[in-house]
């Protein structure tokens, strides 16, 4: 099981990463990206090592038995796929205590010939992830001496499914455009609330999904861009008391997206309406535009040597990406990733009560995280910019 201190490395990973975010819609995971650097750290020496170990936020000795237990928890849980893979040249040495410190079974051959050893990594990535994503980020020449991947797959129905709507949105990008809304009422107010982070208020909704998977949904500032909001939301996982949850809010429009009132009630039940959209997104990241986040500058300088725990013969890292696609529709979110390293040489009745009434509504560009309820490790983190519209068919999903 992976520790506490591992969840926190891997979301505080996630956070710097989304940080980085511009105002283009996307998706990412840095629970993908961690194990793989950690089983790299794990082998690499001087200052590739020292450098991995910052950007994990764990020493470099305990990192591959970090990862492997990260590794094995996202396998445990329900409505997670992971895989790990790794491919080797054919003349490559690999070192017999690195490759006991992997997952059994992972490892296989490079033949040489690019175009077979593509199909055959494209292949693996397909399978891995149930056909979402149909080739591996990175591609083999002649000189690809190793590969090392890993694959995630989530899959989460909502405990209580959205309505599907049409939805119109009042003001900003999306003003103008038939949204494919999606629609839903619960007594249950703290599935939303509000937090004041160092990007400003912050709106929270927190979509259950089964097997304690979910999907919580972040509205900032109409000014606040999608590093500032991913980033704060990573932020208020860890400090929940900061949250001022939907019971508690004062009336009026105490959040983004949030108002508050009391309203006539047959019963006095207090009532949550959520209104949102279904999207779709895709994104391909190159994790070398960002080599100081991920400890990889100089692991990726060709002129040397940086893994001799891996192999005896001198590897750098040639080429690190990660490819992602992830649909948010009425009846559950599905995600897929696949990371991967390269290394190189009705009527008016009545109303005796008033009930507290919360509407909530994401028409604009908004964040999102898919977590683990229990740990809060964080799986997927994304932004929002270009929903499905009533002609698309992922809010029936």
């Amino acid at each position: 099981m992976a520790s506490h201190g591992t969840v926190e490395a891997v979301n505080a990973m996630t956070a710097r990463w989304a940080a980085t975010l511009t105002g283009e819609g996307t998706v990412l995971a840095g629970v993908g990206v961690w194990p793989l650097l950690g089983l790299l750290a794990d082998g690499a020496a001087g200052p590739a090592r020292h450098e991995l170990a910052a950007a994990l936020g764990v020493p470099a000795d305990g990192a591959a038995t970090a990862a492997r237990e990260l590794l094995s928890t996202l396998g445990a849980m329900r409505g997670l796929n992971a895989a790990l893979g790794l491919w080797t040249g054919g003349t490559l040495p690999i070192e017999p205590a690195w490759l006991d410190r992997l997952p059994a079974d992972v490892h296989g051959r490079l033949s040489g010939d690019a175009a077979g050893d593509q199909a055959l990594l494209d292949a693996w990535a397909a399978t891995c992830t149930d056909g979402q994503l149909d080739s591996m980020p990175v591609s083999v020449d002649g000189e690809t001496l190793l590969v090392l991947a890993s694959a995630l797959t989530l899959r989460t129905d909502w405990i209580r499914p959205f309505t599907p709507v049409g939805m119109e949105a009042e003001s900003g990008p999306w003003c103008g455009k038939e949204l494919a809304g999606l629609f839903r009422s619960t007594r249950i107010l703290d599935r939303v609330g509000v937090a004041d982070t160092a990007a400003g208020p912050l709106t929270e909704l927190q979509v259950l999904g089964a097997h304690g998977i979910d999907v919580h949904l972040y509205l900032g500032t109409p000014d606040a861009t999608a590093g500032q909001v991913l980033a704060a939301a990573v932020d208020t996982l860890r400090e929940r008391r900061a949250v001022v949850p939907g019971s508690r809010l004062p009336y009026g429009t105490p959040g983004p997206g949030v108002s508050v009132a009391g309203v006539p009630s047959l019963d006095g039940e207090p009532t949550l309406d959520v209104a949102t959209v279904a999207f779709t997104v895709h994104a391909h990241h190159n994790l070398l535009d960002h080599p100081d986040l991920f400890g990889l500058r100089t692991a990726g300088d060709a002129s040397r040597g940086h893994f001799p725990g891996v192999s005896a013969e001198p590897l750098a890292v040639q080429q690190a990406a990660q490819a992602m696609t992830a649909t948010f529709g009425a009846r559950g979110f599905r995600s897929a990733a696949v990371t991967a390293f390269s290394a190189v040489a009705g009527g008016i009745p009545r109303y005796p009560y008033r009930a507290r009434e919360i509407g909530v509504r994401f028409d604009r560009p908004f964040g999102f995280l898919a977590l683990h309820r229990t740990s809060r490790l964080v799986i997927n983190a994304g932004w929002v910019t270009d929903p499905d519209t009533l002609d698309e068919t992922s809010a029936d999903w």
